[in-house]
């Protein structure tokens, strides 16, 4: 399996400067594959640690700090030499040891040598908790599910992939009802490494969706789990309500929808919850293309998104046989998996802050607003055959000096205020 992040974790290991590196993600969007396969293929050995499985060690960091003692502990668990330099030592769950993420500054300055890896599926929401956390003593890595590109490398479309990484539109146009398959695919299966490789192996849908839904299932035990009691019903009511509020014509987030006479202070928490946790993404509302764009976001205004456009499909009940309708299943719920898949890619590509643009009349929006290297990048996302740009033509009206992009099934094309690029390269946009 190919994953793009394994160039930034090589990069890391080669970092004279390197410090212990937090991997961040949902469950099941592949951590510890990737950490597991790095230890394989770049280092002499690895160690590998998991703190929700081995219970005897959950309190190893409880004692002291003492990095020597701590080391000894670990080899005599795993039965194997820890050497600094060579070894790659990988603490997964590291959130559910007591004192395991504040043991990391310690690992920083006294043995600055050891390459070292923490993760965690709540590594997000034990972030938020932790009062003595080692600001400045580690770097954080998010892993996302697998990307358009990464899909195709899976399912042995190497050469598609190669296609898109080096921007060859002609021969995108040529081969374009190919890469359509490939997207419709993907819209259905998402990125979960697992249900990935269900698909790869097999090429058949049938069992995807019951994956998907177990995966699913994990996260809902989770909330039972980890999350304050108070909160749980209403994780679970956001958690469910995501395909229906995104399939309204105005995407925005409404409390109102959830539960009749619904605030967003009784919702708050579980949804920012969510959002640690990795299942969600907020894109809030901007009323100026200026820049830093976070400087002008309405807090106020947001749409929700979900981790996984193929998990989405299975949260709101769409089956197989939208499959077989074409290229419509680019127009389900209003285009909305369309949008989450656009989305995806741009996180995926390491992007954290992505907006929405209307003006204050709300008669114009532009589904996407984001700035790269100190460029702002407007977005329109369509689903459907009419590629008509009311919306992005009154945003190029109203800000001149901005170039501006829709993502459509059409081919590439270039014009002086406007660049189409198709769906399926949306990740080559920069």
């Amino acid at each position: 399996m190919f994953r793009e992040a394994m160039t930034a974790l090589k990069q890391w290991k080669e970092n004279p400067s390197r410090k212990p590196l937090l991997l961040i993600g949902a469950r099941q969007v592949g951590k510890t594959w990737l950490m597991k396969q790095f230890g394989k293929t770049d280092f002499s050995s690895f160690v590998y640690i998991n703190f929700e499985r081995d219970k005897l060690l959950v309190n190893l960091f409880e004692q002291d700090f003492d990095v020597a003692r701590i080391i000894n502990a670990l080899e005599i668990s795993s039965g194997k030499k820890i050497i600094p330099g060579e070894t790659l030592l990988m603490l997964d769950e590291i959130q559910e040891a007591s004192g395991g993420l504040t043991s990391l500054k310690y690992f920083q300055e006294e043995l600055p040598a050891l390459h070292i890896i923490g993760a965690g599926s709540l590594l997000g929401i034990s972030l938020k908790q932790q009062s003595s956390f080692p600001v400045g003593k580690v770097t954080f890595l998010q892993l996302q599910p697998m990307n358009f590109k990464e899909f195709l490398h899976a399912c042995g479309q190497e050469a598609l992939m190669q296609v898109l990484q080096k921007r060859d539109w002609p021969m995108m146009a040529l081969f374009k009802e190919k890469f359509k398959e490939y997207l419709r695919f993907y819209l259905f299966t998402g990125g979960m490494p697992e249900v990935v490789q269900k698909f790869a192996s097999s090429g058949k849908t049938d069992e995807i969706r019951s994956l998907q839904e177990n995966i699913l299932l994990s996260y809902q035990n989770d909330f039972a789990k980890h999350a304050p009691k108070e909160i749980i019903p209403r994780l679970h009511l956001i958690w469910n309500n995501l395909s229906s509020q995104l399939a309204k014509e105005n995407k925005k987030f409404i409390y109102g929808m959830l539960k009749e006479g619904a605030r967003a202070r009784d919702y708050e928490l579980a949804l920012n919850w969510l959002e640690d946790y990795g299942l969600v993404f907020k894109l809030y509302r901007v009323n100026k293309a200026g820049l830093p764009l976070k400087a002008y976001q309405d807090l106020k205004a947001f749409k929700l998104y979900a981790l996984d456009v193929g998990l989405l499909g299975a949260l709101s009940g769409m089956g197989e046989k939208a499959l077989l309708e074409g290229d419509g299943l680019f127009s389900q719920f209003k285009g909305a998996l369309t949008e989450q898949y656009v989305i995806q890619q741009l996180r995926s590509a390491g992007l954290k802050h992505l907006f929405y643009w209307s003006n204050d009349s709300g008669q114009a929006e532009v589904d996407l607003v984001l700035e790269h290297q100190n460029v702002i990048y407007p977005i329109e996302i369509k689903s459907a055959e009419n590629l008509q740009s009311k919306s992005l033509k009154t945003f190029a009206d109203k800000y001149k000096s901005i170039h501006c992009y829709r993502t459509s099934l059409a081919d590439y094309r270039a014009e002086d205020w406007m660049t189409n690029i198709p769906l399926y390269a949306i990740s080559e946009i920069f």
